[in-house]
């Protein structure tokens, strides 16, 4: 079941075209990552599907809703946009009471949401004590406040240290484990790859990819490096493993071979066979981030075009 689905959605700022003819669908269920350069239209595709901003042209729908009406999916929706806004002088607990009011929810959610999110213990102090990973929980909390069955965070670790982000990362896959539907929009291609099961990577406001993250990384693809002892062996030892039915590549000091972990006792046997002693062989799989830079050109949104992304596309 789709819970998101775009029809050539487009939205212009002037002559800057931020979401560009995009179609997109999401299932329910499961932590969806969208990811892209700084400048590729995350956000600006993220305030369409809320009913934030209209598009320029095209359309989507949210829970077979159109966006052009969101008051008929907002109750089921909860969302995180940029950093959380709060009282600082008021406690957690209190904070969230006064949402709670806005929205018509009981307080005895509010305590449901701070135990879901680990602030319990924490919910008498004051918001300003909080430091900014709580903060973010907090403002998690109260996206949460409405029991949402799509739950939308915009860069929810941004600006937090390495224990932050951890913390942050155990609970978006923890809803994604309880059935709801997040979607995360992240530059942060690690946490990405930790916590997401699906991804859709935009470049310029262009849909690059949408799919399972496993099936992208395998689609790319892994190599063995092999160093040769001598490196006039260099040649020979890519010769050999093309005719042992091996795709390979030889560099100045070593040749990559495309193949899996797996055959790394294989590749090491044949060089032998031939007489050709390895100095090192090393397995290497290819990470998001290596596909990210790879179909989306190494210059981020805030400088220049993508180069290359049409090898990797579904």
């Amino acid at each position: 079941m789709s819970i998101i689905r775009a029809d050539k959605l487009t939205r212009r700022f002037g002559d800057v075209v931020a979401v560009r003819e995009l179609d997109l669908e999401i299932a329910s269920g499961g932590v969806v990552g969208l990811v892209g350069p700084n400048g590729s239209g995350k956000s600006t595709l993220i305030r369409l599907l809320l009913g934030l901003i209209r598009p320029t042209s095209g359309s989507a729908r949210v829970f077979d809703s159109a966006i052009s009406d969101p008051r008929k999916y907002a109750p089921r929706i909860g969302a995180l946009i940029e950093n959380p806004a709060f009282i600082p002088s008021l406690s957690a607990r209190t904070n969230l009471r006064s949402l709670a009011r806005l929205r018509g929810i009981s307080n005895a959610r509010v305590d449901e949401v701070l135990d879901i999110v680990g602030l319990l213990n924490r919910s008498d102090e004051p918001a300003k004590d909080f430091s900014l990973g709580m903060k973010q929980r907090l403002g998690i909390a109260a996206a949460l406040l409405p029991d949402p069955e799509l739950l939308i965070l915009d860069e929810p670790t941004n600006g937090l240290d390495p224990a932050g982000i951890v913390e942050i990362r155990g609970l978006l896959r923890g809803l994604g484990d309880e059935g709801r539907t997040v979607v995360v929009s992240s530059h942060l291609l690690s946490e990405i790859e930790a916590a997401c099961d699906t991804l859709a990577m935009i470049c310029y406001g262009e849909l690059l990819y949408s799919g399972p993250l496993s099936d992208l990384i395998a689609r790319a693809g892994e190599c063995i490096e092999t160093v040769p002892e001598h490196p006039h062996d260099v040649g020979r030892l890519a010769e050999l493993y093309t005719a042992r039915g091996w795709q390979s590549t030889a560099d100045d000091d070593h040749v990559r071979v495309s193949a899996p972990d797996s055959a790394s006792a294989d590749v090491n046997r044949a060089a032998a066979e031939a007489g050709i002693t390895l100095s090192a062989l090393r397995p290497h799989s290819i990470s998001l981030e290596d596909i990210f830079l790879h179909m989306t050109g190494e210059e981020s949104g805030d400088s220049g075009r993508p180069t290359v992304y049409t090898e990797v596309q579904s």
